[in-house]
């Protein structure tokens, strides 16, 4: 086998890899997240963190797909290494961009619902004296 193939076969295992256990840690750890998100609404967060872990996994494989024929082509140890380390290192960067995209729009989406929700109003504590 030459050292390409190596590279490529090394590089879908490591990604994929990758890809499944952020998206199952973002799955389980991020469920409070959501449920507080939506006000609660357990049943909106469940359904939204599945489609978001759906979705995760189809731009991040077909991210992987794509970037496989990408890049140079290892003749040796080294530059195997070296693709390998960039690829891998690439998709690390869209995992870690995905996941802060979807926190910042989580977060407005719930200051947003916070903002919205008729919160009784906090009465003022100190300057009021008891009144027997």
């Amino acid at each position: 086998m030459n050292w390409i193939v190596t590279t490529y076969l090394a590089y879908l295992a490591i990604s994929v890899a990758l890809t499944v256990w952020v998206a199952r840690t973002l799955h389980k750890n991020g469920r409070i997240f959501l449920v507080d998100s939506f006000l609660g609404n357990e049943q909106l967060a469940d359904s939204v963190n599945h489609l978001l872990v759906v979705g995760f996994y189809l731009i991040n494989i077909g991210y992987v797909s794509l970037a496989l024929k990408y890049g140079v082509a290892a003749a040796n140890a080294q530059e195997a290494v070296e693709s390998l380390s960039t690829k891998v290192g690439l998709v690390l960067l869209v995992l870690g961009g995905m996941h802060f995209f979807n926190l910042a729009v989580f977060t407005k989406m719930r200051k947003r619902g916070l903002a919205n929700k008729n919160l009784p109003p906090i009465l003022p504590t100190h300057g009021m004296t008891a009144v027997r």
